[in-house]
């Protein structure tokens, strides 16, 4: 009896799929730009609340209230920044989510299980710096959530101003990350910063999600429908004591992202491209400028690396993330037989480690539910997720440069289509059809060049005839 074939060790980090690599790329284009946006925003929102002559007006201009008190609305526009902008960005977390988990890299199991394990880590071991240093420093450990937080539109736009070429399979991983730690600071918001339940308010918002899922399966459309009953959901979810931005996430989660024969794109993808842009381009970057204008002294910088509550949510982003998300990497490879693809090293999976210990909007609002009601630790905190963030972002532009002239390599060989139809070469190197494509290009240029060589070549015979004749003139008698 023959013995049983090894199978072949299944590569991680390889290279993606066409389709995937398509949305990714186009994903990640409106979150880089969105991420530029973001950090723009949150240049203005520092030197607005720290230049003396407009600080107060910063501080009215947040703290101005609008909206429908009987309705129970009647909300700052900070507030109106963090619980109703944010539902859009959540909206968007949710499609991206099931989208993933029904027609990307999460619905395989094998294939699931390195981002999932490495975010679960990347969140599990944050946290835990933060209570250790907190129980060792006597601090509160109400913050434990900050630091569990990635930011993929900062993280996109340091990449975008450092200038590397980071490879698609890196880039997937690092949005892969974010949304399944999208996922559960969702869950970590729902279950521990939901105040007082109001039951009568919860009851409406379910069954208004009830009905936005029936509209949906019954196939009706228009933006008139959805957008106000989303609107009417969103204000009984805000009411019932659950974070608004459930809502959200609800009803992104309730699309179709699974496409029906003849269809280009699903529901949820057409209306993915369609809000994302007003997610990373208007709603982060406004809740940016009223959450990170926070006054920065050296006293107070000083103090983020001393009272235990900020020094605990620097170390969570700057060391407990690289640790966890490395850590849980090589774990779900060592355990699953699965193996680093060869065009890469673990010394990249560290630098994407750092790159995403930047936590800055889900780090931000964390830090207004954990500690609401003291203003004070409030802007301390995110003082500290600024720091934390910024300390991540120097190690990870660090680790990246040293490696980005073969990142730079890897990225021109995913470019390259010398057949000029549109798609990588990488991708039809096994099609007979690609190989007659190319041999016809390279017969074509060979034709014009030996077009023009002969050309030159009867060029040059034509003026080398010419002194010739003038000499025999030359020679004749004067």
């Amino acid at each position: 009896m023959a013995a049983p074939r090894p199978s072949t060790p299944r590569k991680i980090l390889g290279r993606l799929s066409l389709p995937e690599r398509t949305y990714v790329a186009d994903a990640l284009r409106t979150e880089t730009v969105g991420g530029v946006l973001l950090l723009a925003a949150a240049v203005v929102a520092l030197l607005w609340a720290n230049i003396p002559a407009l600080h107060d007006s910063y501080e009215d201009i947040a703290h101005f209230h609008l909206g429908p008190a009987a309705l129970g609305l009647d909300l700052s526009v900070a507030h109106w920044a963090a619980d109703g902008l944010l539902a859009i960005f959540f909206f968007v977390a949710g499609i991206e989510l099931k989208r993933e988990l029904v027609a990307g890299d999460l619905r395989d199991p094998k294939a699931a299980a390195l981002p999932v394990v490495a975010a679960l880590c990347g969140m599990a071991v944050p946290a835990l710096v933060y209570t250790v240093t907190n129980v060792t420093g006597g601090g509160s450990l109400a913050g434990w959530a900050v630091p569990t937080a990635t930011d993929i539109a900062f993280a996109l736009a340091v990449l975008a101003v450092i200038g590397t070429s980071l490879p698609s399979a890196l880039r997937a991983f690092l949005l892969t990350l974010a949304v399944v730690d999208d996922l559960f600071a969702i869950l970590i918001i729902a279950v521990f910063f939901t105040d007082d339940l109001n039951f009568a308010a919860l009851g409406g918002a379910v069954a208004g999600l009830l009905v936005f899922w029936l509209l949906l399966r019954t196939g009706v459309r228009g933006w008139y429908v959805y957008v106000p009953l989303a609107l009417v959901v969103w204000a009984l979810m805000y009411n019932s004591g659950i974070h608004a931005t459930i809502a959200g996430v609800a009803m992104g989660l309730m699309l179709r992202c699974h496409r029906h024969e003849g269809e280009a794109h699903s529901p949820g993808e057409h209306i993915e491209h369609l809000v994302r842009p007003l997610s990373a381009g208007l709603a982060v970057p406004l809740f940016a400028l009223f959450s990170a204008g926070v006054s920065v002294s050296g006293g107070a910088l000083a103090d983020v690396f001393t009272q235990p509550e900020t020094l605990g949510v620097v170390l969570g982003l700057v060391v407990g993330k690289v640790l966890g998300i490395f850590g849980g990497t090589w774990l779900a490879a060592r355990f699953t037989r699965a193996s680093l693809s060869d065009d890469l090293a673990w010394a990249d999976v560290f630098a994407v480690a750092s790159l995403a210990g930047i936590g800055f909007t889900v780090s931000l609002l964390i830090g207004e539910l954990a500690f609401e009601g003291d203003q004070v630790m409030t802007d301390e905190v995110k003082t500290a997720v600024l720091c934390g963030s910024l300390i991540a972002a120097a190690l990870a532009t660090v680790l990246l440069k040293i490696r980005n002239t073969k990142y730079r390599r890897l990225w021109e060989a995913e470019e390259r289509d010398e057949d000029a139809d549109g798609i990588p070469d990488v991708y039809e190197e096994d099609d007979p059809a690609y190989h007659l494509r190319l041999a016809e290009r390279y017969e074509r240029k060979a034709a014009e060049h030996r077009r023009i060589a002969q050309e030159k070549a009867a060029a040059r015979h034509g003026l080398a005839e010419v002194p010739g004749g003038a000499g025999d003139d030359r020679d004749g008698p004067a």
